[in-house]
């Protein structure tokens, strides 16, 4: 599944290669070549992962980290730092900053490619293609199908990203402010009730299969996916 990635890079002939090889992976690049222009960039539309630079012109890209990590709205975007310090010193700077992985220059297409689909795994997992499975309830991003007890069942793309977003996060409690930046992109104004209103659909999408019930509702704080009642 394609990923928005945020690439802060001031070397042009860098940013270009690393570009070119996210794009023929799939995902969106959006290009800063300072912390300055990133940050504004960030202001406007939330990535999904952070490729940072560590030596930036001004403001450093260990800098711009720490203030990813200090701001509420940023601070659970995956960060890779990408370096020519290759001193361990200097690796565990950038890791105390909040970077989830730290990559030498140079380094092959491949090695970060493995790098960025790891994190995204880890931290974003329903920004990856890989099939999630939850009892008889079963999502495959890259066919668009779900299937529940062995039936197909027919959901919008709205429902689609929120079960995908559920189903990632498991057990986990989301408010409707949460979900609309998760599912719908922060950046997009709507309603905090135009959540209850696809949770009701993905619900009555479920329910033939019965398995609705995983789509559980904490009365004052949001909703979950959980097998346990």
């Amino acid at each position: 599944m394609a990923a928005t990635i945020l690439l802060v890079e001031d070397e042009p002939a860098i940013q270009e290669l690393i570009a070119y090889n996210l794009h023929q992976a799939g995902h969106q690049l959006l290009k800063a070549d300072s912390a300055e222009q990133a940050f504004s960039m960030v202001q406007r539309e939330l990535p999904d992962l952070v490729l940072l630079d560590w030596m930036l012109p001004g403001v450093s890209g260990v800098e711009f980290a720490r203030r990813l990590r200090g701001d509420r709205r940023t601070r659970d975007v995956p960060i890779i730092m990408l370096t020519a310090r290759s001193d361990e010193q200097d690796k565990l700077t950038g890791l105390d900053t909040g970077a989830d992985d730290y990559i030498t220059k140079p380094f092959s297409p491949r090695e970060l490619l493995a790098r960025v689909k790891a994190v995204l795994r880890r931290r974003a997992p329903q920004m990856t293609d890989d099939v999630v499975r939850m009892g008889a309830l079963e999502l495959d991003p890259a066919s668009h199908r779900v299937t529940g007890a062995s039936r197909p069942v027919e959901l919008g793309p709205t429902e689609f990203r929120l079960l995908h977003f559920l189903m990632t996060h498991p057990e986990r409690v989301h408010s409707r402010t949460q979900l609309l930046d998760q599912v719908w992109g922060d950046h997009v104004f709507v309603e905090e009730r135009t959540v209850d209103v696809h949770i009701r659909r993905l619900r009555k999408a479920l329910e033939p299969t019965g398995l609705d019930i995983l789509v559980q509702t904490v009365r004052g704080t949001g909703y979950r996916m959980s097998e346990s009642m």
